[in-house]
């Protein structure tokens, strides 16, 4: 996500601006079929041709000047870990005075399953550590967080990243992850011990939950502390409480979308 610094609150909603159409530029089926690339390589040709064309970026985005853009990236998590092209692309945009924010969506039924999110988190915290931008996660499809399995402890556990050694206790009840428990200490330990992960909950049908990740993103990249006085001195009052809105938004997000089963399996095994 990207917004110009100069663009008042009011024309956010009315002036978005999805893009500009990469394919204009290039198209991942030309370059498949033209140098003969599967769909990972291909990806990063486009992005390492986009770099290369940066002159062509900036004459589409000085076409839309007072907008607040949002940059749909391809989900090729190679892009942001191990590649530097969008790297770079980013850093440009960020000279010519775009104020970024790097949203990166997961899907929140991933939090069902300890060893999936094991992994998210050490997608996320790669990816965050890579980019160099501030960065937003969020639990995306927040509705449909136990369509694969019950949670195992309250949501705000998985969106505070809380001690994460409950989580490899539940892990080390299965046979199959039991003989890579050392392997997924470790992986937490790394986790925890940079402490920046968490995450914000999203479902796209609810008009709260989208201002919610949209005031996080804008407190990230210090757009509502811009230069306007008065959105200035609100900004940094909302933020001096922000903890606690956060906090009552996920209880919120727990009594909707979490169904209160006879027992967790946390409480389960305080049982044993």
């Amino acid at each position: 996500m990207a917004t110009q610094p100069s663009q008042p609150p009011s024309l956010r909603f009315g002036q978005v601006v999805i893009g500009p159409p990469g394919s204009e530029l290039v198209t991942l089926h030309d370059v498949m079929e033209g140098l003969k690339l599967g769909p990972n390589g291909g990806l990063l040709y486009c992005m390492e041709y986009l770099e290369a064309n940066l002159d062509w970026l900036e004459a589409k985005l000085e076409e839309h000047s007072d907008c607040y853009f949002l940059f749909d990236c391809p989900g090729q998590v190679e892009l942001y870990t191990h590649q530097n092209s969008v790297k770079n692309v980013f850093a440009q945009l960020a000279k010519w005075n775009f104020r970024l924010t790097a949203m990166h969506l997961v899907d929140s039924h991933y939090c069902a399953d300890p060893a999936k999110f094991i992994s998210v988190l050490c997608t996320s915290l790669s990816t965050m550590l890579h980019v160099e931008l501030p960065h937003v996660n969020v639990l995306s499809k927040i509705d449909l967080i136990e369509q694969y399995g019950k949670l195992a402890f309250n949501l705000d556990f998985y969106t505070e990243v809380m001690d994460l050694t409950y989580l490899l206790d539940h892990l080390a009840a299965d046979p199959f992850f039991r003989k890579f428990l050392k392997l997924n200490e470790k992986l937490a330990g790394v986790i925890q011990d940079y402490g920046l992960v968490s995450f914000v909950p999203l479902n796209v049908q609810d008009r709260e939950s989208m201002t919610q990740v949209l005031r996080t993103v804008d407190k990230a990249n210090g757009y509502c502390f811009g230069d306007l006085e008065e959105r200035n001195l609100h900004a940094m009052m909302s933020a001096a409480v922000g903890a606690d809105f956060q906090f009552t938004s996920t209880l919120g997000v727990q009594e909707r979308y979490v169904g209160d089963g006879e027992k967790t399996v946390e409480e389960e095994v305080m049982d044993l």
